[in-house]
C-alpha cells in the first residue's frame, strides 16, 4: 500500500489571538474558537504580506530620531509620513502581550512580531529600543534640584555698585503653571546676558540646612568664620620680581626684566586706535566706545587661572560693592606645561587679585552725562607662592571672608576675603587664606601700586605620589573632587582639615573615594551639584555624589561616587577640555566633534539626551554657566567671546530664532606682533553644519590654525555675590589681556511674556499671546 501524507493544515498565531480578544484590562477569555483568512498559506515561513513596509517604517522612524534636531529645521509639511509609527509602546504597560499595528494599510487584526518573555510583557524583535518618545526630537530642558516656595527677585534693573531691590516671589518649581511659564520666559530673551526679571537663585548647597530657605543669607551662609588668617610676608618690589611675569629673554647681566606692553587696536571697525597696555595696567573700553561698560587689563603673561570672590552680603556695603577676581597667570609668554611632569618647590610664580570698584572722581555712583557709574578695574594685592603657576583656580562657593570690622581695627587684626584652591605645576591640589588687601594697604602704610604678599604657609596641601593633580572642582565648602593625570578622581573632605580636627593630626589627608575612570589625564570634571534623595523621596543633607568628567581620551562619563564606576555618555576624537554642570537646564555642557558644543541631560526624565547647543568656528577652551540664570558663555581658540541662551525654544524655525552673541574677538598679526579687539557684532542665528552639509548649503568656517595668543583660555560669570552682579562675565586670552563685560539680556521685541513679570511669576493672571509654540 502506498503510502499517503497528510494534509499540511495552518497553526493558529497564540499572539495574535490575545491580542486581538483582548479586553480593557489587557486579559482574554482562554478558550476562544481560533479565525483563519483564507488566503493563509498555513506555512510558518511565508513571509508577512506588511513586513516589508512595516520594516520600511519602522527604518524611517530610526532615521528620524537619529538625526534628532537636524529633521526639526524642515517644515512640517516637507515630512512625508504615510502610515503611523510601528514602534513598540513602552515596556512598562503591561496591559498587552503585543501591539497592534493602527496604520491604515495594515489590517487591524494582523499582528507584528514580538517576543514573549513574561505572560503580559512582551519585546519588540527590533534590538534598538527607546525609552523616549520621538514626537517632539528636542526636549525642553529640566532642572534637577526643584526648589518649591518662595524665592527672592529683583525689582528693578541691577546696579553695579548699588543694593538690590528684591521681593519675594514664587520659585520656578513651585507649581507646574509657574515652572511652564518660567523656563517658556526665558527662551523670548534675545541678549547677551540675562533678562534681570528672571533671575533667581537655582543653586544648592548643604550648608543651607535647608529648602525652605528664600534669602541669599539663608541659600549661600558664611562659613569658615572662625578660621585664621594663615602667615604672610610683605615682599619688596625687588624679591617680589621672581615671582611675577617676565620677559622671554634677560638682560646682558642674566637679571629678568617684565614683559613689554602688548600692543592692541581698540574701538569701532575701521577707526581702531592702537595702544599699547602694560602689565598690571587696566582702562576703560568707554574710552573707545561710548556707553561701553567693559574694562581691559593687562596680567602680564598667558592667563589660565579665572575666578571671582564670593562675598558675604552683610559685607557688601562696607566694601562699597567692590568685587575681587583672582587671576593666575604663566611666568612668561613661552611657559609650556608637560601633562604629568612635576616642578619642583620652590617654583615661584603669582596669582594676581584684580579689584572691580567704583571710580573715584565719581562718588555719587553716576557718570558726567547721567549714566551709571561702569567702575574702574585695579590690581589690588599680588600673591607669590612657590606651587608653580596654576592650571585652575577656584575660590570657595560659599562666602569665607571675615566680617567687616570698623577701620580703626584694620591695623591689628588683618581679615580674610576668602580661601581659594587650585591645582599647581608642581602636582598639588592648595588651599590658601587669602588676606583683604584693605588691610595689606593699611599694615604697609598707605596706597601703593599693588603690594606683593608672599604666602608663607599654605592652608591646606594635596599630594598624590603617583599621580599630579590636573583640575579640580568644589562640591560645597568642605568636599572636592580632583582630576588626575593618570585617569584617577580622588574626593576629598577638606572641612575638617581645615578647621584642624585633633584625630587628624600628623596624618595625611586620605580622600574619601579614590577611582580610575578615564585611560589618560582628565582636563576637566565638574560636581552635579544636586542633593541625593533618599527611598521615601525627601531631600537629605549628604554631599553631592554625582561628577562629571572628560579626558584626553575624548570620553565624557557620568560617575555616582557610591557606585565608582563611570558610565560613558559621549565618545569624541578631541581632548575634552570643559565639562560644565548647568543648575537651570539640569545637564553637563562639554564639547563634541567638529568643534560642537552639546547639553547632556542628567534630570530622570530626559537621562543621557543630549542636543547640541552651539557650533563655534574652533576648538572650544572653556565653558561656564551660572547658578543664577541659563547664560553659556564660551572662550575659543579663534579668540571669539560668546554667549548663547540654553533655555531657548525647543523648535527651529519658531518665533525666537537660535542666537549666538560674540562679545568681543581678539586677532593678532604675526607680521606686526600686534594685536586688535573687535566688537559690537551683530547677533548671528546658529547654524546647523550637519543638516546644511546634506542640503548642499555653503556654511562660512574659520581657517582652522589660529595663533595660540588670541585663545580665550577661560570664561567665569560671577557667581556668589548676589542677584545684581550675575550679568558681569570675565575672559582671560593667551595674551595676557583680560576682560570684563557687563552683560543684560533683552525680551523679543520688547514684549515681555504674560503681561510682565507678575504674570510669569503666578503673582497674578498673565496672558501671552504669541505662547503658541507647543513645547
Amino acid at each position: 500500500m502506498a503510502r499517503t501524507l497528510r494534509t499540511r493544515t495552518s497553526r493558529p498565531n497564540y499572539a495574535a489571538l490575545a491580542g486581538s480578544h483582548e479586553d480593557d484590562n489587557g486579559a482574554g477569555p482562554s478558550n476562544i474558537t481560533p479565525e483563519f483568512e483564507e488566503d493563509d498559506s498555513g506555512s510558518d515561513f511565508a513571509p508577512d504580506p506588511v513586513v516589508d513596509d512595516q520594516a520600511e517604517e519602522e527604518a524611517e522612524d530610526m532615521a528620524l530620531d537619529a538625526e534628532g534636531e537636524v529633521d526639526e529645521e524642515e517644515p512640517p509639511t516637507k515630512r512625508k509620513r504615510y502610515v503611523a509609527s510601528t514602534r513598540e509602546n513602552s515596556i512598562l504597560e503591561y496591559g498587552s502581550a503585543n501591539v497592534v499595528s493602527k496604520s491604515k494599510k495594515t489590517p487591524a487584526k494582523t499582528p507584528k512580531r514580538s517576543v514573549t518573555v513574561v505572560p503580559g510583557l512582551a519585546f519588540s524583535s527590533n534590538k534598538q529600543t527607546y525609552a523616549l518618545p520621538s514626537l517632539h526630537h528636542r526636549h525642553r530642558s529640566i532642572g534637577v534640584y526643584k526648589k518649591e516656595g518662595k524665592i527672592e527677585r529683583l525689582t528693578c534693573s541691577p546696579g553695579l555698585f548699588q543694593p538690590e531691590a528684591t521681593t519675594l516671589t514664587n520659585a520656578w518649581a513651585s507649581s507646574e503653571v509657574v515652572s511652564g511659564r518660567v523656563n517658556k520666559s526665558w527662551g523670548y530673551n534675545i541678549g547677551p546676558g540675562p533678562s534681570w526679571e528672571l533671575i533667581e537663585d537655582r543653586g544648592w548647597f548643604k550648608e543651607a540646612q535647608t529648602i525652605a530657605g528664600t534669602s541669599e543669607r539663608e541659600l549661600r551662609p558664611r562659613v569658615y568664620q572662625h578660621l585664621a588668617l594663615g602667615p604672610y610676608e610683605i615682599l619688596t618690589p625687588r624679591e617680589a620680581t621672581p615671582y611675577l611675569p617676565t620677559d622671554i629673554g634677560t638682560t646682558e647681566e642674566g637679571a629678568l626684566q617684565p614683559p613689554p606692553p602688548v600692543a592692541c587696536a581698540f574701538g569701532p571697525f575701521g577707526k581702531q586706535t592702537r595702544r599699547e597696555v602694560k602689565m598690571f595696567e587696566a582702562f576703560k573700553m568707554a574710552e573707545y566706545l561710548p556707553k561701553s561698560k567693559s574694562h581691559v587689563f593687562n596680567a602680564g603673561a598667558p592667563v589660565w587661572g579665572l575666578d571671582w570672590c564670593p562675598i558675604h552680603p552683610d559685607d557688601r556695603d562696607s566694601s562699597g560693592y567692590k568685587q575681587y577676581l583672582a587671576v593666575a597667570p604663566f611666568p612668561s609668554k613661552s611657559h609650556s606645561p608637560m601633562i604629568g611632569t612635576r616642578v619642583q618647590r620652590p617654583s615661584p610664580a603669582c596669582i594676581q587679585i584684580w579689584s572691580l570698584r567704583r571710580t573715584e572722581s565719581h562718588n555719587d555712583n553716576m557718570d558726567v552725562d547721567g549714566a551709571e557709574d561702569p567702575g574702574e578695574m585695579q590690581c589690588e594685592m599680588v600673591l607669590c607662592v612657590d606651587n608653580g603657576p596654576a592650571f585652575e583656580l577656584k575660590w570657595c562657593p560659599l562666602p569665607s571672608n571675615d566680617a567687616f570690622e570698623s577701620s580703626e581695627n584694620l591695623h591689628q587684626n588683618a581679615r580674610k576675603i576668602g580661601i581659594i584652591g587650585g591645582t599647581f605645576e608642581d602636582g598639588s591640589l592648595t588651599f590658601y587664606t587669602v588676606p583683604d588687601p584693605a588691610t595689606i594697604r593699611a599694615s604697609a602704610g598707605g596706597p601703593a601700586d599693588q603690594p606683593e604678599v608672599k604666602l608663607s604657609k599654605p592652608l591646606l596641601r594635596i599630594e598624590l605620589e603617583e599621580t599630579m593633580c590636573w583640575c579640580f572642582d568644589w562640591a560645597n565648602s568642605e568636599v572636592v573632587a580632583v582630576g588626575t593625570t593618570t585617569g584617577s578622581i580622588a574626593v576629598y573632605n577638606v572641612g575638617k582639615a581645615f578647621i584642624g580636627d585633633p584625630l587628624s593630626v600628623e596624618k595625611p589627608t586620605l580622600p574619601t573615594h579614590y577611582f580610575t575612570v578615564h585611560q589618560s589625564a582628565i582636563r576637566s570634571l565638574s560636581w552635579v551639584r544636586a542633593p541625593v534623595i533618599s527611598a521615601t523621596g525627601e531631600v537629605t543633607g549628604d554631599n553631592p555624589a554625582v561628577i562629571a568628567s572628560g579626558g584626553y581620551d575624548g570620553v565624557e562619563c557620568i560617575t555616582d561616587i557610591r557606585e565608582m564606576s563611570g558610565n560613558v555618555v559621549n565618545r569624541t576624537r578631541d581632548v575634552v577640555t570643559t565639562m560644565e554642570f548647568s543648575t537651570y537646564t539640569g545637564s553637563i555642557a562639554t564639547i563634541d566633534h567638529e568643534n560642537m558644543i552639546k547639553a547632556y541631560s542628567v534630570s530622570p526624565n530626559t537621562l543621557g539626551r543630549g542636543h547640541t547647543v552651539l557650533e563655534p568656528n574652533g576648538p572650544i577652551w572653556s565653558l561656564s554657566a551660572s547658578d543664577y540664570h541659563p547664560q553659556l558663555a564660551i572662550g575659543v581658540t579663534d579668540g571669539s567671546c560668546l554667549t548663547t541662551n540654553t533655555m531657548r525654544s525647543t523648535r527651529r524655525g519658531g518665533l525666537v530664532p537660535f542666537l549666538e552673541h560674540k562679545i568681543y574677538q581678539l586677532d593678532y598679526s604675526r607680521a606686526l606682533g600686534e594685536y586688535r579687539m573687535l566688537e559690537n557684532f551683530l547677533p548671528k542665528e546658529t547654524q546647523n553644519r550637519p543638516a546644511a552639509s546634506r542640503q548642499n548649503k555653503s556654511v562660512p568656517v574659520g581657517t582652522g590654525a589660529w595663533p595660540p595668543e588670541v585663545g580665550i583660555h577661560r570664561v567665569v560669570w560671577n557667581d556668589g555675590n548676589g542677584l545684581g552682579r550675575t550679568p558681569l562675565l570675565a575672559s582671560a586670552t593667551g595674551s595676557g589681556l583680560c576682560r570684563v563685560d557687563w552683560l543684560l539680556g533683552r525680551w523679543m521685541r520688547d514684549q515681555t511674556p504674560y503681561t510682565g513679570i507678575e504674570g510669569i511669576r503666578g503673582e497674578t493672571a498673565g496672558v501671552f499671546d504669541e505662547d503658541d509654540e507647543s513645547d
